[in-house]
């Protein structure tokens, strides 16, 4: 499948296209509950998927993150809690032994600009409380509503492949029709990640 094919597929998926699709990579850069420095950039090789919202919505968001985890890291359902983040990812059907399989990394995003900074430490403890082992991170910056627009009660996904490029964006908990197609959006980016294979079409360049 083409890279426009790919395009048109998720655009039938999401409500809302991303403008800075075409401005360049995702460049997101946060802490978590832990305050280890999170970004984006570190992920690039992989899908990323960002459940993120506000206070409200945080819970739902977190859930939703936890079932696509799930979904892409089956041993997770069964690891010790402290280990369900560093499950291997399922396999791709028809991918090449010798190439690295992309990953899926979920993230939840706790949306709190309205937190000032003498706060944050109480932020930290209650969502460590919450979630004592799955990084969440922080978006103190309202990053993500500047960037992507947000449902602050609801759960928003943003999709960023492989190339670290925004994909699409939308808000609600999806019905089992909507996980099925974000599922689907989600496999589709990482098959497009392989790499063209030289045939004799494409003759390597001669050496010197």
């Amino acid at each position: 499948m083409n890279i426009l094919k790919v395009v048109a597929l998720i655009a039938t998926v999401w409500a809302t296209s991303v403008a800075s699709a075409t401005e360049g990579p995702v460049c997101l850069v946060m802490e978590d509950q832990f305050q280890n420095r999170c970004e984006t950039e570190s992920l690039r090789g992989h899908v990323v998927v960002l459940v993120y919202a506000g206070r409200h919505g945080a819970e739902a968001a977190v859930e939703l993150g936890r079932k696509l985890h799930t979904h892409y890291h089956p041993t997770a359902a069964t690891a010790d809690p402290a280990e369900r983040s560093k499950q291997p990812v399922i396999g791709i059907p028809g991918w090449p032994a010798a190439v690295p399989t992309p990953d899926v990394h979920v993230i939840p995003i706790a949306c709190v600009p309205e937190v000032p900074k003498m706060l944050r430490g109480m932020v930290r403890s209650q969502i460590r409380k919450g979630s004592p082992h799955l990084p969440v991170w922080l978006d103190y910056e309202d990053a993500m509503r500047k960037g992507f627009g947000i449902v602050p009660d609801e759960p928003n996904v943003l999709l960023i492949d492989t190339a670290g490029i925004a994909r699409g964006v939308n808000a609600g908990n999806p019905d089992e029709t909507k996980y099925a197609q974000l599922v689907e959006a989600i496999d589709t980016l990482r098959s497009q990640a392989l790499p063209p294979t030289r045939t004799a079409a494409m003759p390597l360049p001669p050496t010197r």
